[in-house]
């Protein structure tokens, strides 16, 4: 067994194994209410610009309500939070769909897909959250956490590949509402599962929720190892400026995936493919999220903050291909090529931000990084999809390439996020 397998399966063990299950399928719904409802609209009001504003109100929920759930879950605890979310948000899904197939008006329409987007219970960013605090709990070391966060990564790289896949089947097999019904019944299904799942009391407000026995008992805090480590501080803290910094640069992420889905549907629609354009932006994702589980390979005296230029840099090299792309092959070459360095950058930084926000804003920090992709990449969208209508697949590109340069530019005067790499923490024994 190799050292990486089983740092893996020890993150495994840090929950047991029906909790990344759970937690896959809970957030599976994330991935497919977005491109469902743009199906679903589209096809019961034979509006593309009632089904844009209707995606768009649900983007802009997501956004807004995002980081509010991680606070409350910061506060409260995850059980409650996650179970009430998850109930809301399947109701609101299902209201979605009843009224499109009832041909409602678009502002009722997008209204309810403001709630829905609002009552996402970012089950992605809270399960990360659930997981280093086990890893803590256990006085894990730095590479186990980093392994972890890869795991995330690669969990939501493949539920943003398979959700909109399930969605243009079941509109290819049957009607855009059956996913919808199917990703309400997953949020009230697996949502409830995953808030209910015994280590939910691990990312209470103060470590625990009181709502049972946590599977690792506390454990006293060892003082921080450099300025930056601050995960132990509870409270309302001011957050460091460089976290600010990570946040605007996975907006920045958003809006490199806009700008890519964008250019990539002008150019399929240009080559008279247009049926090709979710099985190229799919085969980016895989590429992603084998990248991402591959991270965990990367030797620890690679500092984050030197992971994080390095991802930036990438970016930039791998998209500028983009640019001069004019056939299919040559698009799934750059885009399969491009996908490598997503989840590097993703990864790192959501490391980063664990390492540098006080414990008690941990939950909302993880999901406001979430909702910043959700943000730029709607925005992204809208800009590109226009451009590229105008002057050709190229401009949207020229888009992800002028994100990725802002990326570089973010990580490179970033300052104090990490000083000088900490010495890897001593692992408990396994009990």
């Amino acid at each position: 067994m190799t050292a990486a397998t089983a740092t893996l399966g020890r993150v495994l063990a840090l929950g047991g194994p029906l909790l990344p299950v759970v937690s896959f399928l809970g957030r599976l719904p994330t991935a497919m209410c977005q491109f469902g409802s743009l199906l679903l609209v589209a096809e019961t009001s034979g509006s593309l610009t009632t089904a844009g504003l209707v995606g768009g109100a649900l983007a802009a929920g997501q956004t807004a309500g995002g980081p509010l759930l991680g606070r409350l879950a910061d506060r409260h605890g995850q059980r409650t939070v996650v179970l009430a979310a998850c109930w809301f948000d399947a109701l609101a899904v299902t209201a979605l769909v009843l009224a499109a197939l009832a041909r409602t008006g678009t502002l009722p329409l997008a209204l309810i897909a403001l709630l829905a987007g609002a009552g996402v219970p970012q089950i992605g960013p809270l399960a990360r959250t659930r997981l280093v605090a086990l890893a803590r709990r256990a006085r894990a070391d730095d590479r186990l956490v980093h392994t972890a966060l890869s795991f995330e990564g690669t969990l939501d790289e493949v539920s943003f590949v398979l959700g909109p896949a399930l969605v243009g089947l079941s509109a290819t097999v049957a009607h855009p509402a059956v996913a919808l019904a199917l990703a309400a019944l997953l949020l009230a299904v697996c949502g409830s599962a995953f808030a209910l799942h015994p280590t939910a009391v691990a990312a209470g407000p103060t470590g625990g929720s009181g709502a049972g026995p946590s599977p690792n008992p506390p454990v006293p805090a060892a003082a921080p190892e450099d300025p930056c480590d601050r995960r132990r501080v509870t409270g309302r803290a001011r957050l460091p400026r460089a976290v600010h910094a990570m946040r605007a640069s996975m907006a920045l992420q958003g809006a490199l995936f806009g700008a890519c889905q964008s250019g990539i549907t002008a150019l399929t629609a240009d080559l008279h493919r247009p049926a090709q354009a979710g099985l190229v932006y799919a085969a980016m994702g895989v590429m992603s999220a084998a990248a991402g589980l591959a991270l965990a390979l990367v030797p620890a005296r690679i500092g984050l903050p030197t992971r994080w230029r390095a991802a930036a840099v990438a970016l930039i090299v791998l998209s500028v291909p983009l640019l001069f792309v004019r056939s299919l092959g040559a698009l799934y070459l750059a885009v399969v090529v491009l996908g490598a360095a997503f989840a590097p950058h993703l990864i790192t930084l959501f490391g980063l931000t664990e390492r540098l926000v006080p414990a008690g804003r941990l939950a909302e920090s993880m999901a406001f990084l979430t909702s910043a992709v959700v943000g730029g990449q709607a925005l992204s969208l809208a800009a590109s999809g226009r451009l590229a209508e105008a002057y050709g697949p190229s401009a949207a590109f020229a888009v992800a390439v002028g994100a990725a340069v802002l990326i570089l530019g973010l990580a490179l005067t970033t300052r104090r996020t990490d000083p000088s790499p900490a010495p890897l923490r001593p692992a408990a024994a396994t009990p």
